[in-house]
């Protein structure tokens, strides 16, 4: 309900500023700053594509850099080699227990229902119907976060399964469930929707990972690095602004989000447009949920400490609530 309310205070908002005739732009920036962005190929991140032209006549530089995995783009922004990038919402909580306080959270882009995808003709009509399965999983990887801690929390022990590591990028996932070498995955968009699209696999919808209590269904986050961004404060908040007023136009017309996921990842128009229909954009990552995320971690033992008292000191909402109220 927290994130319902939150999602649909942030588009009244937006919506009261369109009625009166636009959001309110402040001078272009002179001499131009350049913000280096860092994302991964996928759906929830389309608004990255859309804002390159309005930043321009702010006086902003965009200069987006691709990486295959929200971990990469962790490691990049963590050495300084980027301003800002789309991270996981575990990465704040690995980056800090790694003992690096370089990153700063900014704002979450999103949350969808994580069903695990099922290869056609196998039985997952329940938890328990994962025993002795093949499951694909990136170790390490967000999904992996939200899959391990559901397990926790529901009691099923993780060696009641067969977990099959895949590196690399989701289609490798999707090869994995065609050819038949595993029963099951657990991946992101547009990987999850590919399968099922296909014809080779099914969402088991009896299998949500998404509503766990430490992780929850939030898809990804932006942040910053804070040595990198110094002195471009007004740079960050026009990005953080413009990125919300894309977001949220993507969020009110479902047919122009799949056409931004076309463009982003070039699947076909109607498997862009299914993914579309089912991700909710939307800053719903918080602080709290952060907490509870990097103490479940701990327990699990995927980070060697426990910084749930340290989120606090790496989290900026300001640039938000400023473009909020734009």
């Amino acid at each position: 309900m927290q994130r319902r309310t939150f999602l649909a205070g942030l588009s009244g908002l937006l919506l009261a500023a369109s009625a009166t005739g636009a959001l309110a732009q402040s001078a272009p920036l002179s001499p131009p700053v350049t913000l280096t962005v860092g994302y991964p190929k996928v759906a929830h991140l389309a608004p990255m594509i859309l804002i390159a032209d309005t930043l321009k006549a702010q006086g902003v530089e965009l200069k987006l850099v691709e990486f295959a995995r929200y971990a990469d783009a962790r490691t990049a922004l963590q050495a300084g080699s980027l301003d800002i990038a789309a991270i996981g919402p575990a990465d704040l909580a690995i980056s800090l227990a790694n003992g690096s306080t370089s990153i700063v959270g900014i704002m979450g882009v999103g949350a969808s229902p994580k069903y695990v995808i099922g290869r056609k003709g196998v039985k997952l009509d329940s938890w328990d119907d994962i025993k002795g399965k093949k499951i694909a999983i990136a170790p390490g990887s967000a999904v992996w976060f939200q899959f391990a801690a559901t397990l926790i929390e529901k009691g099923i022990p993780y060696n009641s399964f067969q977990a099959i590591n895949i590196q690399g990028g989701g289609a490798n996932f999707d090869q994995a469930l065609e050819k038949g070498e595993v029963d099951a995955i657990v991946t992101w968009e547009p990987f999850e929707s590919v399968p099922v699209m296909k014809g080779y696999g099914f969402f088991a919808k009896n299998l949500d990972y998404s509503a766990s209590k430490s992780v929850g269904a939030e898809l990804g986050m932006l942040a910053a690095n804070k040595s990198a961004i110094a002195g471009k404060d007004a740079a960050v908040q026009l990005f953080v602004t413009a990125y919300v007023q894309q977001m949220k136009a993507l969020e009110a017309s479902p047919a122009a989000f799949g056409k931004a996921i076309e463009t982003l990842t070039g699947l076909d128009a109607d498997i862009s447009l299914r993914i579309a229909e089912i991700i909710k954009l939307g800053p719903v990552v918080t602080p709290d949920q952060l907490k509870r995320q990097a103490k479940a971690f701990n327990e699990l033992g995927v980070i060697p400490k426990d910084v749930s008292g340290e989120i606090d000191g790496a989290w900026n909402g300001t640039y938000l609530a400023k473009a909020v109220k734009s």
